[in-house]
C-alpha cells in the first residue's frame, strides 16, 4: 500500500512539473516584432469574390470599405493580409480607410492562422510613387 501511494505521489509531482513547464514556455514567447509591408489596399469582398483591384475599382472599394467590408493589402508578389484594427491605436486603421486601391505602406505584427495572413496595423502611410 504504502509502496502505491509513493508511486502515485511521484506520477502527481511529474504531472505537475511538466504543466509548469509548458506554462513558463508560454511566459518566454517573445512577442511579434512589428513589420513594415508595401502593397495596394482592396476590399476583400470583391478582390476575393471577382478579382477586383485597381484605380478601376476605386470607387467601388472605397464604397464597400465605408460600408464596412474588411480591408486587404495585396502585395506585389500576391500575398493579401487582412488588415486589423490596432486596439491600443485605432487611427492608423481609419486613414487607411480612405486608402482604397492605393499604395501603401503598413506597420504592425502579422500573424497566420489557418492559412490566412494579417496585419495588425500600428502605422500607415502613403508608399512612395516607383
Amino acid at each position: 500500500m504504502k509502496r502505491t501511494a509513493m508511486v502515485l505521489v511521484g506520477i502527481a509531482l511529474f504531472v505537475t512539473a511538466l504543466a509548469w513547464a509548458d506554462a513558463e514556455k508560454g511566459k518566454t514567447a517573445a512577442a511579434p516584432k512589428p513589420q513594415s509591408i508595401t502593397g495596394e489596399v482592396v476590399d476583400m469582398g470583391c478582390y476575393l469574390e471577382h478579382g477586383a483591384r485597381g484605380e478601376k475599382h476605386a470607387g467601388c472599394a472605397t464604397k464597400c470599405i465605408s460600408g464596412g467590408m474588411p480591408m486587404g493589402l495585396l502585395t506585389s508578389d500576391g500575398k493579401l493580409y487582412l488588415i486589423t484594427l490596432d486596439h491600443d491605436n485605432a487611427d492608423p486603421y481609419n486613414q487607411v480607410k480612405g486608402w482604397a486601391a492605393k499604395q501603401v505602406t503598413l506597420t504592425g505584427t502579422i500573424a497566420e492562422r489557418s492559412g490566412v495572413r494579417a496585419i495588425d496595423v500600428t502605422g500607415a502611410q502613403l508608399a512612395a510613387a516607383k
